[in-house]
This record gives C-alpha cells, structure tokens and sequence, in this order.
C-alpha cells in the first residue's frame, strides 16, 4: 500500500469508526452468533495475491460486526467501561505511525519524557502524595503499564525480592526454602488477576474475608499474618482493592497500611476502576491511607476516557523494581543512564508502545474540568437508576451502591433473579451480568458508555421491569388471599405447597390462588 491509497484508507477509516459510534445506539449490543461463524464465512488460507482495501472494508460489516459485542455502546452495563475518545484514538494513530519502541531513554526520548510528565499530571489530578511523582526527585516515579493485572504482578515480584533480600541477610535459610514460605494477602472480593498473579509469582496468595461492607479490615489482616508467621511462613504482599470488582467496595487503608509498615509487607493498591473517580477531590476521602503504599495502580482506559491499553502505576521506589528487573546487554547500552528512567525496568515486557501520547491528548483536549465533569455525570446516572430500584417495591439494593456501579436483585428467591438475568441475556437489549452478595446472587449494572444519556437508563430500566413482571406473574398466593406479586416476593420462604391459580389480572399483576 503506498502513501495515496493509506490516505483513501485511512480517510474512509476514520469516517466508518465515526459513523459507527453514532450508530451504536442503534446496534444490539450483544451478538447473535454461535461459536465457529466467523470460520464458516472467511476463507481458510490468507490470500496469495494482494487484494483491494475497498473488497477489505466490504467483509467489515457484514461479517466482523455481527460478532462485536458493542462496548462502548451505552446499553452495555456489563463489568466495567473501556473508555473511548476521540483525542486517545488519534493518539492511537499517532503512536502507531511513529511506531517507536521506548523501552529506553536514547530508543526514543520523547516517549520517555512525556511518559514521565503526563504521569505526574495525572498522579497530581488524584491527589497522590508527591512521593509518588516523578518529578520529587526522590526514588519513587509512575510508569504506564498494560493493564492493572501487569501493574499488580510488577509489585508482587519486586517485593518477593526485597523480602528474600530482607531474609536472607538475618537467616541461614537458602534462597529457594525463603521462596517457598513467602505468602501474599487480599480481600475474596479482589480481582481474579490478583490471585493469578500469586500464582504466575510463585507465591500462596490467600484471600481473606471481608466484612459487611465486603471491605478489607486490618483486624482480619493481622490475625492471618500472625497465624502464618507462628507456622513458620513469611508475609510479603498485600493487595488492597479499592472499586472491588464485584460491588465497588473499599478495602480499609487507615488500618491496613500500618501493619504492613510494621511486618515489613509491600502494600499494593488496586484502584482500576475506581480510581479514575479520584480527579474528583469529593471522592478522595476513599483513598485516605493511601500514603501507606508501596505501590498505587489505576487504569485510565477503564473510565478516564483512554483507551485500552493504558494502566497507570506509581511506586514510592522505583529501585525495588529496576533491582528484580534490570538485565544489562551490550546492545541496550544506554551513556544516559541514572539521569532518566529506564522504563524497560519497570515492567515485564522489553519493548513498550508509546502510550503517553493518547494520555497526552485526552488530558489536554478534556482538561481536568472536562475530566470531573464526565466523572459526575456518570454517577449522577447510576444513581437514577438506582432510583428506579427503591421506588419498585418488588426490587432490592443488594449492596451499598457506589460510584457507577448498582447491584440489585428481585425480592425474594435466587432464582427469581437468575430468571431475569436469563431473559435480559436472552434478548440482547441491554447487557448486563451477574454477581453475589453474602449467598444472593444479584444483578449488576454499570454505566460504561461516554454516550450514555437519561434515556438510554430509562430504556434499560424499561427492559428490567417488564421482563421482571414476566416473571413475577407466574408466583402464587397463599389462601385464597389476593395480594400484590411484590407482598408476595418479600415473603418467599412461606411458598411450601402446591397452589392453583383461580384469578390472575395481567395489568395489575394481582392474582388470586387457593391452596390445593
């Protein structure tokens, strides 16, 4: 492909991905397609003669986009959001057109050097304490990472490291005896990606109980550190989440961060989702303790508008890091070292993209006033919705909403709230999936799209309550009583024998059973 016909391309590009985040409204957000389609439509060799960008963008729609699942569509209320934005994709462009591979200084200055300042902006948006910055001078900086999985794996091997350090100059144990006792900690509400970096790090990582508020206290911290160091294990790790994947929850640093200080334990924050919450200052009291960390990781392509891939992570000592890291060869030589970060020792990879750009690009052409904004408001929408939920007596919040995250299931049985999550999946209208909460399996809904508006919240509670008044339709009374179907719901346990429907009205959804 030459110059003329990557303009056409990309021109005609450019239009189809704006045309297409117009129209996501319009599209199902999920797809109706069954495992092997795509092989059945595409050929089962690459071509053996080039072809035509136009016969290209003609399989486009017809056969990739019947199996997109729409993410950033705003009827998608899934997991959470993978941000979306103009200004990162042009910054996309723009990295992929350099096409550089900064893993150090002399690779590419430029993508270091932004690399370092858009951190600090953004570390200074959160509130972060400074000596997390790369401009403190001190030893401690950020760096962006892929994902906060990376991010949580980099804390995990530095401090097995530090800790075998630690060790093995107060011990007459051998290196590979430490290894095996060190263990890591975290809430059983974590992120899956905690626990598999436990296993990816060679390390036991247990997942402790929360409490009522499926947060992390020190109290259940301490006893399970005390415990493993009477057996004879070595604590070393702890992961504390704040924005817990299941029900936004915060894990309590005021009481954890002090234990950690005094076991000598590497304290890693998870702050993927929720963090991004922090430019607004109304949020940072959730992050209060934070000055306890070790390590404290966000991800901006979860909701600051960045798209994938684009985690950030500080540390207050970068040198814990280039130390478990850093592996010389004559060929990455480098006669600046020690003035600027090596970044290539701060990560897993060798090469790294250069991510800084689509950072760079929303930072400025959002501002932090553009930032607070989107954040607000996409709370300010879950908390309507989560209005719909009290105001219908047949509902119920499982769990303390926060951010933009509401998890709620039908009153009564389990299985009632399994048979909606069945319908709505079914119908594709809006996507949502499931969650569980001291024994009750919930519902959850996220606000995940930038394009979201108040009508596509009152839409996507339109779709819940009718396809929930299917459903409660069917539940029976008691004693010839006739009652409503939400009195009913708040009463499931009394539902023990076989019932006979004698009167149902639909449009009142009241019903009259006898007890056969």
């Amino acid at each position: 492909m030459e110059s003329q016909d990557f303009r056409d391309f990309g021109k005609f590009m450019i239009d189809y991905v704006a045309d297409y985040n117009e129209s996501l409204r319009e599209r199902e957000v999920l797809p109706n397609v069954q495992p092997g389609y795509l092989l059945n439509l595409l050929p089962k060799q690459a071509p053996e003669v080039p072809e035509s960008w136009k016969d290209l963008v003609a399989d486009i729609e017809n056969k990739i986009m019947p199996g997109i699942t729409h993410w950033n569509s705003p009827h998608f209320h899934a997991y959470y959001p993978t941000a979306n934005s103009y200004p990162a994709i042009v910054g996309e462009i723009l990295s992929a057109g350099i096409g550089c591979i900064g893993f150090s200084w002399i690779a590419s200055p430029a993508c270091t050097e932004l690399e370092m300042i858009t951190m600090d902006w953004l570390g200074q948006l959160l509130g972060l304490p400074k000596e997390f910055l790369n401009s403190d001078r001190g030893p401690g900086g950020g760096v962006l990472q892929g994902s906060a999985s990376e991010a949580t794996l980099v804390g995990l091997l530095a401090s097995r490291e530090i800790t075998v350090s630690r060790i093995k100059e107060h011990s007459e144990l051998d290196e590979g005896t430490i290894r095996s006792k060190l263990v890591a900690y975290t809430s059983d509400q974590s992120n899956s990606s905690v626990e598999k970096s436990g296993r990816l790090g060679s390390m036991l990582m247990r997942l402790l109980p929360t409490d009522d508020n499926c947060s992390l206290r020190g109290e259940t911290l301490l006893k399970f550190i005390k415990k493993d160091i009477e057996d004879g294990l070595i604590p070393c790790f702890v992961v504390a989440t704040l924005g817990t994947t299941p029900t936004c929850a915060f894990d309590n640093l005021d009481e954890i961060g002090p234990i950690c200080k005094e076991y000598n334990i590497w304290l890693h924050i998870d702050a993927a989702y929720a963090g991004a919450a922090f430019v607004c200052p109304e949020y940072r009291y959730l992050m209060s303790g934070v000055q306890h960390a070790d390590s404290f990781n966000f991800n901006p392509h979860k909701w600051l508008l960045v798209n994938f891939d684009c985690s950030a992570l500080w540390v207050k000592d970068a040198r814990h890091l280039t130390e478990a890291f850093n592996v010389e060869r004559i060929y990455l030589a480098d006669n600046k070292k020690g003035t600027v970060p090596d970044f290539r020792h701060w990560q897993i990879p060798l090469g790294r993209r250069f991510r800084a750009l689509k950072l760079w690009f929303v930072l400025r052409l959002y501002g932090a006033e553009g930032l607070r904004t989107y954040i607000r408001r996409t709370i300010e929408l879950a908390n309507n919705f989560r209005k719909f939920i009290e105001e219908d007596e047949r509902f119920e919040i499982a769990v303390e909403s926060k951010m933009g995250l509401v998890c709620f299931r039908l009153k009564g049985e389990n299985t009632l709230t399994e048979k909606l999550l069945g319908k709505l999946m079914a119908r594709r209208k809006i996507y949502v999936i499931p969650g569980a909460y001291k024994d009750k399996f919930l519902i959850r809904f996220v606000v995940c799209s930038r394009y979201t508006i108040q009508d596509d919240i009152d839409f996507a509670w339109n779709e819940i309550s009718t396809q929930a008044s299917d459903i409660v339709k069917s539940i029976n009374h008691q004693n010839g009583e006739t009652i409503s179907i939400p009195k009913l719901l708040q009463k499931p346990g009394e539902m023990t024998k076989k019932i006979k429907i004698l009167e149902m009205d639909n449009d009142k959804q009241n019903s009259t059973f006898a007890i056969e």
